[in-house]
């Protein structure tokens, strides 16, 4: 029993003493009243933007802030025109040389590569035999596509400087003018008569001659424009045929 109660007195012998825990106690609140009174005082105090140093520019500078330089022109519909290489003054004279035989026609402009107007008078074409009542939008462009070709294998022969196909498309798909003129007709009354016969053989002469002068005006081609307009009108009398009939 003498060793059982010394063990008991070496087991819970320590140094606790309930002041200890008294002045802990008092130490961690007044920890705790200086931690919260610090909070608050932060929490009330606003806190200043950050400003980043680029943004400190000295009173002395007189420039405007935010101004990148741009050109008006850039956005203009002339520009965007521009770039897409229509020149509608070129189209207006192309046009006017077509309608008009017997005026000359100019070399630079006729040697250009535009095929703005074709596709244009081939789109009022195929539109125009649609309300006579023909679908022949795949024969219209069917016809172009290989007659460009056969033309422009036949230049190439026959001149020394040569010439392009955008250039031989470009003069065909103009000189369809007068064909345009022919659908026309057909929307209002029947070209299988006589008078329809003589009116495409009309146009197919309109067309051939204005072909053949444009040829030889761009190409230097003097002395062989009838050379020239044979071909031309075979491909046109193509087109009289859908027209026709």
């Amino acid at each position: 029993m003498s060793n059982l109660g010394q063990f008991d007195s070496d087991f819970y012998q320590s140094n606790y003493n309930i002041e200890n825990q008294e002045q802990s106690y008092n130490d961690s609140n007044a920890y705790g009243n200086l931690y919260g009174s610090r909070k608050q005082q932060a929490s009330e105090q606003p806190q200043a933007a950050f400003v980043p140093p680029e943004m400190f520019v000295s009173s002395s500078y007189a420039g405007q802030f935010f101004q990148p330089a741009s050109n008006q022109d850039y956005y203009s519909p002339s520009s965007y025109i521009d770039k897409l290489g229509i020149n509608f003054d070129h189209i207006l004279q192309k046009t006017f040389t077509v309608l008009n035989p017997l005026k000359p026609a100019d070399g630079s402009i006729m040697n250009e590569t535009d095929l703005t107007g074709p596709i244009l008078f081939c789109g009022i074409l195929g539109a125009s035999l649609l309300l006579a009542g023909k679908v022949q939008f795949g024969y219209v462009y069917g016809t172009s596509a290989i007659g460009c070709l056969g033309i422009h294998a036949l230049l190439n022969l026959m001149s020394s400087s040569g010439v392009s196909y955008g250039c031989v498309a470009s003069v065909l798909g103009y000189c369809l003018i007068p064909m345009v003129i022919l659908s026309s007709c057909a929307i209002f009354f029947s070209l299988q008569g006589t008078f329809g016969t003589v009116l495409a053989l009309v146009i197919i002469g309109w067309c051939s001659l204005s072909a053949s002068k444009i040829f030889t005006s761009a190409l230097a081609m003097e002395g062989q424009q009838l050379l020239i307009a044979y071909p031309c009108a075979l491909l046109y009398g193509l087109f009289a045929l859908l027209t026709v009939f």
